[in-house]
């Protein structure tokens, strides 16, 4: 924990300290490039210890981080090259989020297989985030 903790207010010290010397946007785009390239690498690693079979939460890491560190690419490269409009309403990023989602659900799965729960329990969570980000859409 201890070292955990070293690195993180070492890394918001070092990003700070890009934000005060070059600004917000240059700190933005040099953490947000950084962690979706690390991201990528930890969902390869992840897809590894899958086919591996070295755990059996690997492959929903895998499409968890594979999902994230795509969709934190996509809007880290959409300001990169200051908002194309290719990039705007364009379907690519909801296969992105879709990576996400099932990550998620796979995790929610495991969580279930290894509470003893109902087979159909994992899908409370996914459908109950859907129905909030549903409303919560609707009212705005």
């Amino acid at each position: 924990m201890k070292q955990a903790l070293t690195l993180f207010l070492l890394f918001c010290g070092g990003l700070v300290a890009v934000d005060l010397t070059f600004g917000f946007g240059a700190a933005y785009a040099i953490s947000y490039g950084a962690i979706s390239l690390m991201g990528l690498m930890i969902s390869g690693t992840f897809l590894w210890l899958w086919y591996k079979r070295a755990t059996p939460l690997a492959l929903g890491m895998s499409f968890s981080w594979a999902g994230a560190s795509t969709v934190m690419g996509w809007w880290w490269m959409y300001n990169v090259f200051e908002r194309p409009a290719a990039m705007e309403d364009n379907a690519v990023l909801l296969g992105f989020v879709s990576l996400y989602c099932v990550g998620a659900i796979l995790h929610f799965g495991e969580i279930q297989s290894s509470l003893s729960l109902p087979r159909a329990a994992y899908m409370v969570p996914v459908v109950g985030s859907l129905l909030v980000s549903l409303l919560i859409h609707l009212a705005t």
